[in-house]
């Protein structure tokens, strides 16, 4: 299903807004401030990849172009995981990608649940693929639980377990290995940051479809108006919903869409240093300060449909825990609708 103006679009360049907040601010001291304090934020989360090995030999084409093959399926392109044999990767060992010239490129956004003496576990994983050419940018939640090889662990286990086994570095080459796709970039938040976040910019609203109730905080159905607490609560309640770590999913972004809407608006700007702190101390993320003004500048007006794809799959119990398993047919599927979503094919 296609949505317009989906403001998760903005998800993707959510941090590139702050750098550039000079433009919206316009001229005078205070956006001089404020610019200089994104940029300083922007250092300060700069994290980029490369403490474990990348997925397979490296060499397989996973989209674009015309004749490559995947190991899953044939594909329709050329778009690769980087060629190394480096047993510590970094970013420049990785494909490049040139968003000045608004090359299509891929974003893993980790929603991390991580507290003081816990090493936390990635509670959302969700790959972007975007596309300026197409003018579209394609998104995939993945269930926490689904159940695939950690790479460079040797083991088979959630996939959220990859970020407490290895961090950043793991989880993507897990998330790389289990959709046969290169990921190009990053942003790791702790959901923490989040609940702080919303109550600097005075809540969100939301329309719950059902009642329910977790760790004693009753959510009835209809409009809710909810602190910062209470919607990161609402956003990770799974166990009572008909459907799921997807219903999950969906709670999430409907309080990152509410969240995001109020961030935008124009009265918050005098809280925009208040929740630079908050970005400070709880995201990551291996884009610069240029790739986030390339992102601003390229591709925030090309992009006008996004598409949501569900992960298809059904629970299942091994050795008494629960998985969400996901068919080779599946992620084949998933593989080439999002190299599809990536190739450069003269549109």
């Amino acid at each position: 299903m296609s949505v317009k103006r989906n403001p998760l679009v903005k998800r993707v360049l959510i941090i590139a807004s702050a750098a550039v907040l000079l433009l919206v601010l316009g001229a005078g001291g205070y956006a001089w401030y404020l610019y200089h304090d994104a940029t300083d934020t922007i250092s300060d989360i700069y994290q980029p990849i490369g403490t474990v090995p990348p997925a397979g030999d490296g060499t397989q084409a996973v989209a674009g172009g015309a004749g490559g093959t995947s190991s899953e399926g044939t594909a329709t392109g050329a778009v690769q995981l980087a060629a190394t044999g480096d047993a510590n990767p970094s970013d420049t060992a990785r494909r490049i990608v040139d968003l000045n010239a608004k090359d299509p490129f891929t974003v893993l956004l980790l929603g991390v649940d991580e507290r003081s003496g816990d090493v936390g576990r990635s509670d959302t994983i969700m790959v972007v693929g975007v596309n300026p050419a197409k003018h579209s940018v394609l998104l995939y939640n993945i269930p926490r639980d689904t159940r695939t090889e950690i790479v460079g662990k040797g083991t088979t286990d959630k996939i959220n377990h990859a970020y407490a086994f290895g961090g950043v570095d793991m989880s993507i080459r897990t998330v790389e290995r289990f959709m046969n796709v290169p990921i190009d970039y990053y942003v790791k938040v702790n959901m923490e940051g989040f609940e702080r976040i919303i109550d600097i910019l005075g809540g969100v609203t939301v329309n719950n479809p059902f009642g329910f109730t977790i760790d004693g905080v009753n959510y009835p159905q209809g409009q809710l108006d909810l602190d910062g607490e209470n919607a990161l609560l609402y956003s990770r309640m799974r166990y009572d919903d008909p459907k799921g770590d997807i219903g999950r999913i969906e709670r999430q972004q409907t309080v990152m869409g509410e969240l995001i809407n109020k961030a935008k608006r124009i009265k918050t700007v005098t809280k925009v240093p208040e929740i630079l702190d908050e970005i400070r101390a709880n995201a990551k993320t291996n884009l610069t300060l240029d790739d986030m003004k390339a992102l601003f500048n390229n591709y925030r007006k090309e992009i006008n449909t996004v598409s949501k794809d569900q992960v298809n799959g059904g629970g299942e119990r091994i050795g008494g825990i629960y998985y969400y398993m996901v068919s080779e047919q599946e992620r084949t599927r998933m593989h080439d609708k999002l190299a599809s979503q990536l190739a450069n094919d003269g549109i």
